[in-house]
């Protein structure tokens, strides 16, 4: 094939996407504007930075995200490839030390001589020819504007994401923090600081009271459900922190449960700094270092990063694209990854993959069909679509209620027959589509 794809934006989502549609026999160029620019939430030169956490979530298979990176790993996805290579423990999650993760995706794309990858190129209007845009939720404010006239992104496609802060791990206090994953799977992955009801007391209303980082005027607090900011979290009620990401479950210390735990995950594969699990938040730094430091063994902590907040655009995929992605005022034009409606690290990842491996079939008239609606990706390419919910398109992680319902007794019985048949559907498209067996 000699057809010349532009891919713009070297995310998790631009990477897959050039990867496939280089083995596929294309052309690439994959264009990012880094290092010349960053986004308000990026720092590395390189390609695939992890942003809001290091973790890519559950790799079990009794888990909707386990399900899904079990599916992108028999379509060679180079994101779970890199991560498999810069993995750092955390108990039964996917973690990695996103500097070395962002190395190894580098790698990978080198090795691909169909990929002209270049940095420092800043885009305005989508180039001539097949664009891919994979630019994310922060894309650049020309290309927003670009997309305002052709995609319809107005103001009320958006909503707000928070980072976790990153503190120094020779900064804790160890005399008050116990190692040990949850119910002891993972080993001493984590390191938790125990609170008892009364830390807990003054901890939450120390949350609720902080000072917190303005939004504009004319802007509305929209926050996406599973990554809401701590304090926000705490403004719901006194026990909902305990019963997230502060709950105590699995964590015993000494034969007793803390009241509430503060998990810290390692940040780099040396565990010389680490995040806290759970408290994206918006809270100004000044407000962090003095609440936060009100969790024990983090009294004298030092910040390596400050835990911010940051808008995140999408598009209402259901009415601006069509089934493969394109733009439909612009069909040369398509998007992937998180812009298209899909949150988190490998949900945007499954997106790039998928239009890679959509647009390869087409280009050798070998159109591929969607993946079955029973497996995780095809349960997200749905929901894109906008056939798996109401009026209002929001974005969405990976869950099992993206998949038809299984008639069964007890959640976790209907979770087994569910990856069972998400498996046993996804290898009979594999075969089906050309695209190899199950390994």
């Amino acid at each position: 094939m000699d057809k010349i794809v532009t891919v713009v934006g070297a995310g998790l989502a631009g990477c897959e996407a050039a990867v496939a549609l280089a083995r596929g026999g294309l052309q690439v160029r994959l264009l990012d504007m880094k290092p010349a620019q960053f986004s308000p939430a990026h720092n590395l030169d390189g390609p695939a930075e992890l942003v809001c956490s290091n973790s890519l979530k559950s790799d079990s298979l009794d888990t909707a995200h386990g399900l899904l990176k079990w599916e992108l790993r028999q379509l060679g996805s180079v994101v779970l490839k890199a991560a498999d290579h810069a993995r750092v423990p955390a108990g039964s999650a996917l973690a990695v030390d996103r500097r070395l993760f962002s190395e190894e995706v580098e790698k990978l794309l080198s090795k691909e001589s169909r990929i002209e990858y270049t940095k420092s190129v800043l885009v305005s209007d989508p180039p001539e020819g097949d664009v891919v845009l994979a630019t994310g939720p922060l894309t650049s404010p020309e290309l927003v504007s670009w997309l305002k006239q052709y995609a319809g992104c107005d103001q009320d496609l958006y909503f707000y994401d928070a980072l976790a802060p990153i503190v120094s791990a020779d900064s804790l206090d160890m005399g008050k923090i116990f190692a040990g994953s949850r119910w002891g799977k993972g080993g001493d992955d984590y390191l938790n600081c125990p609170m008892d009801e009364d830390e807990y007391g003054r901890f939450v209303e120390a949350l609720r009271t902080a000072q917190r980082t303005p939004l504009h005027d004319f802007e509305e607090p929209k926050y996406f459900e599973s990554c809401l900011p701590v304090e926000v979290l705490a403004d719901r009620g006194d026990d909902v922190l305990a019963f997230g990401p502060m709950r105590p479950v699995g964590l015993e210390h000494d034969g007793t449960q803390p009241h509430a735990v503060v998990q810290l995950r390692p940040e780099n594969s040396e565990r010389s700094a680490f995040n806290l699990v759970g408290f994206q938040t918006k809270l100004t730094y000044k407000a962090q270092d003095q609440v936060f430091r009100l969790i024990p063994g983090l009294e004298n902590v030092e910040f390596l990063r400050y835990g911010a907040v940051h808008r995140n655009l999408f598009v209402n995929s259901p009415v601006v694209l069509d089934d493969e992605f394109r733009l439909k005022a612009a069909e040369r034009v398509r998007l992937t990854g998180q812009i298209v409606g899909v949150e988190g690290y490998m949900e945007s990842a499954a997106m790039g993959l998928l239009l890679g491996l959509m647009m390869v079939g087409e280009a050798g008239d070998r159109p591929l069909t969607p993946p079955p609606l029973d497996t995780a990706l095809g349960a997200l390419w749905n929901h894109v679509r906008g056939k798996n919910q109401g009026k209002v398109f929001e974005p969405m992680n990976i869950h099992f209620g993206l998949l038809p319902p299984v008639k069964a007794r007890g959640r976790s019985n209907r979770r087994k027959i569910a990856v069972k048949r998400a498996r046993v559907s996804f290898a009979n498209w594999l075969e089906q589509s050309g695209l190899g067996g199950v390994s």
